[in-house]
């Protein structure tokens, strides 16, 4: 690990030496690079001047790299990645090492429009009618909340208009795939000050992943998305911003891929090692299911100019609903699976999710008092969610959902069911200070306090609770009440240091902190019990905190032709999550331990020539699990850790008179090596995926030409323990017609 972290270091010194002797090669042009405006500090500021790695796409480059998703965006961050798995409501985003998993608060906080997203199972949606989106790296909590232990996602939607403006785009790919959006906004009032924007968003596709049991694809997915906005200017001092937001997901779950090395002999699937890399075993489940997804959004900002600041009030409503059902283990046709061989009976399974939460952040932001800017508010949440999960037969009549009680009688009977509903309140209050001491020297200084209260109600009935050996419940009954309250300080303070008005150096320390909360009633109780035993699971886990130190720069040369910015960082995480299925009672749970990450990122961006941008990016990152109460994955590679990233590409725009042009682009994505549990008990190889753009464009419209994974790369997308493995999408390609007045 020493070794790499000397030789991340040494190529940082070696491309910062080679900026700075480089910058007098090109002659000065009105060319450059475009002057990127961040609110990272929750303030408008140029992205050169904050002092945090933060990487930026704007309106233009989401359009140009063709942005849909949150993994196509993350695909283009160094040291990021995005793990889709199981159903569409379960997606982690890995930032620097730091992960999450299933049922698990997310690594990231994630910001629409100022408004905090309050579950991660609403995060993996249809992205349009954007106007930036910026991913901060490191712990964000002191100005984010208490889930930015790995970052935040900042997104803000397009702006809104003084007169009629019209988007439009229609697309059609592979997979019978269908894409069609449009945006509206105006005026509606002569003196303007009255505003609204309406965008909405179908796709529609039968899929790309073989279901060679049932000869039809495994994935298919229909979308319906809709956001209203109305923005008033009430006076020079009032403002409302109101946000109205759905979305309807009908898509499937639940086909994993376990290998057997022989097909025929059912208990080989106890035997086949497991194995991140094995792409040749196909989705073969028997139940198609379903996973359908409702997502409803409500949010009201209000900003009141006084004569000393501004004060804002963000009141936020969210909703989520999800049902999923498919085939469970082993995944196979029923007569084929292991449960048949055993007991002559096979499986499907069902997960219903809802999640509703209430928000309200207040916040003060002075006007500057010379060299001296601050902030302070407080906010608030609550939070209802209810979560079943459950086994019935496979008696051969297709898979069935389960709500709120299991399934009794008829097809499909239900043969295990857990259910448990949460109450959750929290609240935090922070403050965020910046002194300019001189025009090169700047101090930066934040500090949040979390209190989040949790009460778990174990809603299964008595009688379908996991059974100990004694024949009781490992104490766990219909009704029971667990309660748990985790706080945390998260202090922040970062130095700035500006030689120039083209370089930045900043370097600081920072807390992040993620609740923690409980497992399914009894889990721990057959954690234990298990053969062999399950170490560090109970039916509690505990709250993370993660301590980061952080160096940086950052750089403009050649008249803005060419920008370079570099970060090294340190983090130490004590009791971060870890994933961990129990068969006996089919429940999905979490685990803590404590690990160490090291590494860091460079990115250079640079046009040659006005038509053409050039960019490429690495990072790297090393992890150490320090404690777990299984001491034998001391010192192995932490759970979701991609060492190596790569990132290249290059736009070019070829004009060709009377305001048409063409315009290509190619992305390069390398991830390298990736470890998926604390046992390291297989890691998947290195992934190397292609993304190309071909277009013909006038001055309002265009016509592009797609591919996604061109070279047609087959891999994993998860691997999870219990040998469960996810598939990656295959090549996906297309053509897109957009037009906007």
């Amino acid at each position: 690990m020493f070794t790499s972290m000397r030789r991340l270091v040494a190529v940082l010194a070696a491309a910062l030496g080679i900026v700075v002797a480089a910058e007098p090669v090109l002659a000065q042009s009105e060319s450059g690079l475009e002057e990127v405006v961040v609110t990272a500090r929750k303030r408008e500021e140029s992205s050169l001047n904050a002092p945090a790695s933060i990487d930026v796409f704007n309106q233009q480059t989401i359009e140009a790299a063709g942005i849909q998703s949150p993994a196509d965006f993350i695909a283009l961050v160094p040291n990021m990645q995005l793990v889709q798995t199981q159903n569409a409501g379960t997606s982690f985003v890995v930032l620097r090492g730091i992960s999450q998993a299933r049922n698990s608060e997310p690594s990231v906080a994630v910001l629409v429009d100022g408004v905090l997203e309050t579950n991660p199972a609403e995060f993996n949606r249809e992205l349009y009618d954007l106007k930036q989106i910026e991913v901060l790296k490191g712990p964000q909590g002191a100005l984010y909340g208490r889930n930015a232990i790995a970052g935040a996602i900042i997104i803000q939607t397009a702006d809104m208009s003084d007169h009629l403006e019209v988007r439009s785009k229609l697309g059609y790919g592979n997979g019978n795939s269908i894409l069609a959006q449009v945006a509206v906004g105006d005026a509606m009032n002569d003196a303007k000050t009255l505003k609204y924007r309406a965008s909405f968003s179908y796709t529609d596709t039968d899929g790309f992943l073989e279901n060679v049991y049932l000869h039809q694809k495994a994935d298919p997915a229909r979308d319906y998305s809709g956001r209203l906005r109305f923005l008033w200017n009430a006076s020079d001092a009032v403002t409302a911003d109101l946000r109205l937001s759905a979305d309807r997901l009908e898509t499937r779950a639940f086909y994993f891929v376990i290998p057997r090395a022989d097909e025929s002999n059912p208990f080989s699937t106890f035997t086949t090692p497991p194995d991140a890399n094995n792409t040749s075993s196909p989705i073969q489940v028997n139940n198609t299911g379903e996973d359908n997804r409702d997502l409803r959004d409500a949010a009201l900002k209000l900003d009141f100019k006084t004569g000393g600041g501004t004060i804002t009030s963000i009141s936020a409503y969210d909703y989520t609903k999800e049902i999923a059902t498919g085939d469970a283990y082993d995944f196979r046709p029923r007569l084929n699976s292991i449960f048949y061989a055993l007991y002559g009976t096979d499986f499907n399974q069902s997960q219903y999710l809802t999640v509703k939460s209430y928000s309200q952040e207040l916040r003060f932001t002075a006007n500057p008092l010379g060299n001296f800017t601050w902030n302070a508010g407080a906010y608030y949440i609550h939070t209802d969610r209810f979560i079943s999960t459950g086994n019935m037969a496979d008696t051969g009549a297709g898979v069935f959902p389960v709500y709120e009680e299991p399934r009794i009688g008829g097809d499909n009977p239900s043969t295990t069911f857990l259910a448990d509903s949460q109450k959750q309140d929290a609240w935090a209050l922070f403050g965020d200070a910046t002194y300019e001491f001189t025009r090169q020297w700047e101090l930066d200084a934040a500090l949040r306090y979390d209190e989040d209260t949790r009460k778990n109600t174990t809603d299964t009935p008595t009688e379908w609770l996991p059974v100990d050996p004694q024949g009781g419940h490992y104490g766990a009954y219909q009704g029971l009440e667990r309660k748990n309250t985790w706080d945390k300080l998260q202090p922040k303070g970062t130095l700035r240091y500006k030689p120039a008005d083209n370089l930045t150096f900043y370097g600081g320390w920072s807390r992040g902190f993620r609740s923690g909360g409980f497992n399914q009633t009894g889990v721990g109780a057959a954690a234990e019990n298990s053969v062999p035993r399950i170490y560090g699971v109970h039916d509690e886990f505990q709250a993370e905190t993660a301590d980061t130190w952080e160096v940086g720069f950052k750089g403009d040369f050649m008249d803005r032709r060419l920008s370079v910015t570099a970060a090294l960082f340190d983090t130490k995480s004590t009791n971060g999550y870890f994933f961990v299925f129990i068969a006996s009672n089919s429940t999905q749970n979490l685990g803590n331990l404590d690990a160490t990450y090291k590494g860091g990122e460079i990115a250079i961006n640079l046009r040659p020539i006005d038509n053409l941008l050039l960019y490429a990016a690495y990072g790297y990152t090393d992890s150490h699990i320090d404690h777990m109460e299984d001491p034998s994955v001391v010192g192995n590679q932490a759970p979701l850790v991609t060492r190596d990233t790569v990132n290249a590409g290059a736009q070019y725009t070829q004009p060709l008179g009377n305001g048409m042009s063409i315009v290509g682009r190619v992305d390069y994505q390398g991830l390298g090596r990736t470890w998926w549990d604390p046992y390291n008990v297989t890691s998947r190889d290195p992934v190397n995926l292609i993304d190309a753009r071909l277009g013909l464009q006038g001055a309002n419209w265009n016509v592009t030409a797609w591919s996604k994974n061109l070279t047609d790369q087959k891999y994993n997308a998860e691997f999870s323990p219990g040998g469960f493995l996810w598939r990656a999408l295959p090549r996906q390609y297309g053509v897109e017609v957009g037009y906007k007045f």
